[in-house]
């Protein structure tokens, strides 16, 4: 467990969830939490509460939704928000680039550049989420207000 948390990706999120909140601490899992419901599973809650970081590119940019764990991403909602035709789930290089995360375990916030995100209103029926924490058995913990002002999100209803 403790090598997990000495991973460069997983000590750049530890310290930037500490800046945000002291209290705010990654936890290491014994079991996967590479999917949502493997975390939900490793995790003892519902997969709602697991806050999906993905990656989507557009015409000339890419930006971060983030979504709860049992629900998808509606391309055709992004497409009216962002008002471009040209919307597309980021391919795994891409991810790797611009977050500096693998997938399974990209987090939202810490990123390699900066991007827009957007956060799913659905997120907002739990009062804790968990996200991941750059690498797939990493999350941490977090109430729904506080992700928001962590990754300064904007709320949108991006899922269906």
């Amino acid at each position: 467990m403790e090598d997990l948390l000495n991973k460069e990706t997983v000590k750049r999120v530890q310290e930037f969830i500490k800046k945000f909140d002291p209290k705010l601490e990654v936890l290491a899992l014994d079991t996967t939490a590479r999917t949502a419901q493997d975390a939900a599973n490793s995790l003892k809650c519902r997969v709602g509460a697991i806050v999906k970081s993905l990656l989507f590119r557009t015409e000339n940019s890419f930006l971060i939704c983030l979504v709860a764990g049992d629900k998808r991403c509606s391309l055709n909602k992004l497409k009216k928000i962002l008002k471009k035709k040209d919307v597309c789930m980021a391919n795994a290089n891409e991810v790797k680039k611009k977050t500096g995360f693998s997938i399974g375990g990209v987090s939202p916030v810490a990123h390699n550049e900066k991007m827009d995100i957007l956060i799913d209103v659905s997120l907002n029926r739990y009062e804790y989420l968990f996200a991941a924490a750059g690498h797939p058995n990493c999350v941490f913990k977090i109430k729904y207000n506080d992700l928001i002002k962590i990754t300064n999100a904007t709320e949108k209803e991006i899922s269906e």
